[in-house]
Parts: structure tokens; sequence; C-alpha cells
């Protein structure tokens, strides 16, 4: 019931940027199986995501970053094989989570550097604020039914 309930709720916040209804929860349940199984919170993902690509599944960066999660195509051939498609969901989301969840263990748990790390501006503030703002302030979730237990 209470991925029933994230799912809904998460469903309503992502609709305008993704109108087709079984478009968007197929794109939630990747999200949310891709984070939690790299240990990450898919709030977190859904905020890194939005912050990335701004939920366009065939954005690229000025520096060739792809797909949702925006990465970098030297990660296909260290982490998977080359041919692999970045613009693919499950592929940008099992990339990008990896990737995060990597940096996490480099820096220990910070999720700070490891953001910066993840974008490539360590050290620098902005980008690090605008993921955590935007996993705070658009994608928090309690469950109401188990926090009124």
């Amino acid at each position: 019931m209470e991925s029933v309930d994230w799912l809904t709720e998460m469903s309503r916040r992502l609709e305008k940027r993704i109108p087709d209804r079984e478009a968007r929860l197929d794109f939630l349940r990747a999200v949310h199986y891709e984070a939690t199984r790299a240990g990450l919170d898919p709030q977190l993902v859904l905020g890194l995501i939005q912050v990335e690509s701004g939920f366009k599944k065939y954005a690229v960066s000025s520096s060739g970053a792809r797909g949702y999660m925006q990465v970098m195509p030297f990660w296909a051939r260290l982490l998977g094989g080359s041919d692999d498609n970045l613009f693919h969901l499950r592929t940008s989301l099992r990339y990008g989570c990896t990737i995060l969840r990597h940096y996490l263990d480099i820096e220990q748990g910070d999720l700070y550097r490891a953001l910066g790390r993840y974008n490539g501006s360590l050290g620098q503030a902005e980008y690090p604020n605008l993921v955590r703002g935007a996993w705070h302030n658009q994608w928090a979730y309690t469950n109401n039914r188990v926090a009124s237990r």
C-alpha cells in the first residue's frame, strides 16, 4: 500500500512534465527500482533528474552528457558496453544511480561532495544546492498513513 501511495503522489507531481499516464508510471517505477537498488532515496533521484535534464529523455548537454540523468558516454565503456543507449530510460537510470552511489561511497556519504563529483563541479555550491532544493521542495514525500499510526 505504501508504494501505491508513493506512486500516486509522485505521479500527480510529475503530471505536467510527463503528461502520458502510462509513460509517467513506468518512469516512476523505474526510478524507484533503480534508486532503491543503488541504496538511494528515489526522491533525491527525482530532484537530480529535474536539475540535470528537466525530465527530458533526449537531453544532451554542451559537454555531451545524455538522457534523463545526463550520463557522460565514457561511463558506458567503463560500466557496461559502449553500445549502451544512454537515452534508454532504464539504462540512464541504472548508470546515473550507480555513478551517484559510487561517488557517495568515495565521499563517505557526503551528499554535497558526491553531487559535486556527479556534476563535475566538486567544491562549488550551486549544483548540490539546486539538487537538494529540488529534492526537498518538489519531491519530498512522507507517507501520511504511516505517519498517522
